[in-house]
């Protein structure tokens, strides 16, 4: 009996071959551009799976060759989840356009809503792009996301500003599958509105709160940061009065001492000319005027007043409403709400005077990358994150430290190892305000807080000189300068 032959089969491609070849074919591309609008959407692997119909491991496989496709990260871990990218984020209306295309073409015939153009008239695929999309199995006369980006976009740029700024909480806050994150230049008029005080309350708070629950991006970061330094005319980043800004915004609750203004007053000793900014009697009680006046830095009552008093002693505080009277009363909104909003974010990054750098402290170790991509999205040259147990740019020099840094407009991070921490000692029978200028005036003798002040002025030198690569011998210049910081008798 003749055995019948065997089939041979060709070998099989391995699964990363197969799949490298798949998304270079059109159709694998198309297939990545429908897997990165999905994962825009949900921000989560799992979530996007789920609404294409596919496994979480396909779908980080897909993640996978998106990023290889662009050359970038696309999104990223956090604590707050999957975020996009900068790049991300530009592409997401043009790859929600192509994504609603897709699936106008796939509808029922009897569902497709007649054209509006004539044939011989050309006009866009998506005239108005669509925020997100729903399932296919949704309620017989649903509306599409289609038709609610119709509706908003019949808001024009000549429409009351209430109603500008209601279309774009719309845009952000609408339910899912009908909202998308603003892009810089959104968030900048909607900011600019609120600014302005042509916002009802309630619109300001519908639009901080929902932000602050989506995650902010660093296009309405940026936004953000735009509108209110051209409310205030704050000139370019190298353009303006002073070398080095340091914001310094407590929070109301907070009961740690301000060493940053130690630290700034030693910097200010080397010639750098420092600005130093934050919320003043409104929130923190005077408790930053008070610390100011203590050391002999100056405060401001205006901007003029600051360049004036940066001429003549090379350093001065500017209280938040000496800079704007429109703007306290929003970080107030803590109050009310029990939580930061995207307020606080931003006020970081002000730089009021034009400094050519600054340093910043960022509790969130998903805001420093946040930041640092707005500064850089806004053109930013020199910026100096610190990560800390608050938002204040204060060096913590009993944990290993990464400090994240733009220099000359490139992302770079260094890294600097913890110290053994001193003994804390004990009570002193004194104020904390008495007890910080103890430390000042070397009437109180304690290593802790002479070592978080000379890393302070550490970070601040590594700001205004990107030249310098050893953050030891800043280290020890900043020490030299406390040292020297009291007149000789």
């Amino acid at each position: 009996m003749i055995k019948p032959a065997k089939i041979r089969r060709p070998p099989r491609s391995s699964p990363p071959a197969a799949a490298e070849m798949q998304a270079e074919m059109p159709l694998g591309r198309l297939r990545l551009i429908l897997a990165l609008d999905a994962l825009l959407v949900e921000k989560s692997v799992k979530g996007a799976a789920a609404r294409l119909g596919l496994g979480a491991p396909a779908m980080s496989r897909l993640l996978k060759q998106i990023r290889e496709l662009y050359g970038d990260q696309i999104m990223v871990r956090t604590a707050q989840g999957m975020i996009p990218t900068p790049f991300a984020e530009s592409l997401r209306l043009r790859v929600r356009a192509v994504a609603a295309e897709a699936e106008d073409l796939t509808r029922h015939r009897e569902d497709r809503s007649p054209a509006r153009h004539p044939e011989w008239k050309a006009g866009p695929i998506v005239d108005a792009v669509p925020l997100g999309y729903r399932p296919k199995n949704r309620l017989e006369g649903q509306p599409l996301p289609i038709d609610h980006a119709h509706r908003l976009a019949g808001i024009g740029h000549n429409a009351d500003p209430a109603q500008r700024l209601a279309k774009h909480i719309a845009t952000t806050a609408a339910s899912v599958g009908n909202s998308r994150p603003l892009n810089a230049d959104e968030a900048q008029e909607a900011f600019a509105i609120i600014l302005r005080g042509e916002a009802d309350p309630v619109q300001t708070g519908a639009l901080l709160a929902t932000m602050n629950y989506r995650g902010l991006t660093t296009g309405e970061l940026a936004g953000f940061v735009k509108a209110c330094r051209a409310h205030i005319c704050a000139p370019s980043p190298g353009a303006g009065f002073a070398d080095l800004d340091l914001p310094i915004y407590l929070s109301p609750r907070s009961t740690s001492m301000p060493w940053l203004l130690q630290a700034g007053r030693l910097v200010a000793q080397s010639g750098v000319r420092v600005l130093m900014h934050g919320f003043g009697r409104d929130v923190d009680q005077g408790k930053l005027e008070a610390a100011a006046d203590a050391i002999g830095i100056p405060i401001c009552t205006s901007m003029d007043t600051a360049s004036q008093l940066l001429d003549k002693h090379g350093i001065a505080y500017l209280p938040l409403r000496a800079l704007m009277r429109e703007m306290p009363h929003l970080p107030l909104l803590y109050r009310q709400f029990q939580m930061r909003t995207p307020v606080n974010l931003m006020l970081h990054l002000l730089n009021p005077s034009g400094a050519r750098a600054s340093l910043i402290g960022v509790a969130q170790p998903a805001n420093q990358f946040l930041h640092r991509d707005a500064a850089l999205m806004m053109g930013w040259r020199n910026l100096t994150i610190l990560g800390s147990v608050r938002d204040v740019g204060e060096f913590t020099p009993y944990r290993p430290t990464t400090i994240y840094r733009l220099v000359d407009g490139n992302s770079s991070e260094v890294f600097v190892p913890s110290v053994s921490e001193p003994r804390l000692d004990g009570a002193t029978g004194l104020t904390s305000l008495e007890y910080w200028r103890g430390v000042w005036e070397n009437r109180v003798r304690d290593e802790r807080p002479r070592q978080i002040v000379i890393g302070t002025a550490a970070a601040a030198l590594l700001s205004v000189r990107p030249e310098e690569s050893s953050f030891e011998s800043l280290r020890e210049q900043a020490a030299t300068l406390w040292r020297q910081r009291l007149p000789q008798n």
